[in-house]
């Protein structure tokens, strides 16, 4: 069955930020991928009042089928601003589907240091594994049929918003 409404993006960056703010430890920082993870990790830190700049990291030369894909056009630069070694990180993304761009984010993080431990933080899950990952923070469960895709982007003011897009 297609979607017939897509939630409130905003609503869910603060959904997402309640979830996760009884679990903050002193120590939590939060890290986004790029682009989407990147965005809702911005605003969870602002929403969560944490200390500090969060890190954002780009998994394009990191994941399992950068010899099929090639280099995504819009790579950005990884920045991590703080030590990872002993933290406790929240890796922030916007929808889980595979796994496999989790896995090259906690590789790449490894590369920094070795975090205390590193919890998953999504707006949307829709399943479909292909690795052992799962998200101990998520606000969605869509179902979505072969070939439709969701997409996170801001509108002109930098609200977020969800989007559909089919690719079937």
């Amino acid at each position: 069955m297609p979607l017939s409404k897509l939630p409130d993006a905003e609503a869910q960056c603060a959904q997402l930020a309640d979830l996760i703010r009884p679990q903050l430890q002193a120590n939590t920082l939060l890290v986004g991928i790029h682009s989407g993870g990147a965005w809702i990790a911005r605003r969870l830190n602002e929403l969560l009042g944490l200390p500090g700049e969060i890190g954002l990291i780009d998994v394009s030369f990191y994941r399992d089928d950068f010899g099929a894909k090639g280099l995504h056009p819009q790579v950005k630069p990884t920045s991590i601003p703080f030590d990872v070694e002993g933290r406790s990180l929240i890796l922030v993304d916007d929808v889980l589907y595979t796994g496999r761009t989790t896995r090259a984010a906690i590789n790449e993080l490894f590369d920094y240091g070795r975090p205390a431990s590193i919890k998953l933080a999504v707006l949307a899950d829709r399943g479909g594994r292909e690795l052992p990952i799962c998200a101990q923070f998520c606000t969605w469960y869509p179902v979505l049929d072969a070939g439709e895709e969701i997409v996170l982007e801001p509108d002109a003011a930098g609200r977020l918003h969800w989007r559909r897009a089919d690719h079937g």
